[in-house]
């Protein structure tokens, strides 16, 4: 059976004049109508659109696009725009605004300047699971491809007014929260639970989630949630994405059944893979952490696609996620976009505007 999946898309609000970031997502959600669910984020600078789940990659894609064109007609309709972008390129974000709500007033007086660069969009990605369980030895699975789909989805290398010299520095930032980035391998579930409850008691969790690993069974529905990715420029690069994790979980899922629990790749091997997928991208060489050999992003990239080639045949996307990958290599990630953007006249309005018209293209 193919497992359906649900997505998340977070983007951020800009004004179109300044091409700052605007903290005015209440109007937006204001303006948006009933048909497509789109919320609040942590911060008054965002807002999510979210998927019914599905099985098939076109309908999802349907979805998508026409969620990406509803938020921005209702941004429009307020003299703004959205962008897909990890973070934001222009504006006075810190200490961001944040969304009137209780939960995110806590995290402030927890988290303290933690939460200074909070305003960054990722793509989420829920796929079904039997069980808790199963989920989390899907991320001990997961573990030594997340590398790879951070070099792919990198879409954030400026951070207000500057760039970074980072594909991905939404990776980075959020790197320094205390439960955040790869999960730790987990070799039972009672593992996985004691670590919570530890968690839990040194005050690192404000409630179930504040489990931001970037694989993590979700607290509230069967599914296991990956969350690596910064939202993609576009919907092309989401959907190949969402084929390659779904692929992956597939994948990874069989080997649980097998009585695989997966490779315990060492914490600080997987870090440092982590932060060269994040500095580099899909523009120099990152680590498999398999073999700890380092290789062209191209290539792991390559190896990835041999390793749920089965499960995407499975599925009926072999085709298209091929054909996606082969795309996005050839043409880049969205993190080059922006830099090329750039180039053309060595200013970042230049930027922002691109990444409106390639959030809705």
């Amino acid at each position: 059976m193919i497992p359906l999946i649900g997505i998340e898309e977070e983007y951020l609000v800009v004004d179109p004049r300044t091409r700052h970031v605007a903290p005015r997502a209440a109007e937006v959600l204001a303006a948006a109508t009933d048909v497509l669910d789109v919320v609040q984020e942590i911060t008054r600078f965002q807002v999510e659109a979210r998927t019914p789940p599905s099985a098939d990659l076109g309908e999802l894609g349907r979805r998508l696009r026409a969620a990406r064109k509803e938020v921005a007609g209702a941004a429009r309709s307020c003299g703004l725009a959205v962008v897909a972008s990890g973070i934001p390129v222009l504006g006075n974000v810190m200490p961001p605004p944040l969304t009137d709500d209780d939960r995110y007033l806590q995290g402030r007086v927890l988290y303290r300047a933690l939460q200074d660069e909070i305003s960054i969009c990722a793509l989420h990605v829920h796929v079904d699971v039997p069980d808790p369980e199963h989920a989390v030895y899907v991320g001990n699975h997961l573990r030594p491809w997340l590398p790879t789909l951070i070099a792919l989805a990198a879409n954030s290398p400026f951070f207000v007014g500057r760039d970074t010299g980072y594909a991905s520095w939404r990776v980075i930032s959020w790197g320094r929260w205390p439960v955040s980035g790869a999960p730790p391998y987990f070799a039972s579930y009672g593992a996985y639970e004691g670590a919570l409850r530890a968690l839990a008691r040194s005050g690192a969790l404000l409630d179930a989630k504040t489990v931001y690993w970037d694989a993590r069974p979700s607290p509230f529905l069967p599914t296991v949630e990956i969350r690596v990715a910064d939202v993609p420029l576009d919907v092309a690069d989401s959907l190949t994405m969402i084929g390659l994790i779904r692929a992956l979980v597939v994948t990874a899922l069989g080997a649980v059944r097998r009585g695989d629990l997966g490779p315990p790749v060492p914490g600080e091997v997987l870090r440092a893979a982590y932060w060269r997928a994040a500095r580099y991208g899909l523009q120099g060489e990152i680590l498999d952490v398999r073999d700890g050999s380092l290789v062209p992003a191209a290539v792991l990239a390559g190896r990835l696609l041999e390793h749920v080639r089965p499960a995407l045949a499975d599925a009926g996307d072999l085709r298209f996620v091929q054909e996606g990958l082969d795309r996005l290599l050839r043409a880049g990630s969205g993190a080059m976009r922006q830099r090329r953007a750039y180039e053309r006249g060595n200013d970042l309005a230049e930027v922002v505007d691109d990444l409106i018209e390639a959030t809705v293209a």
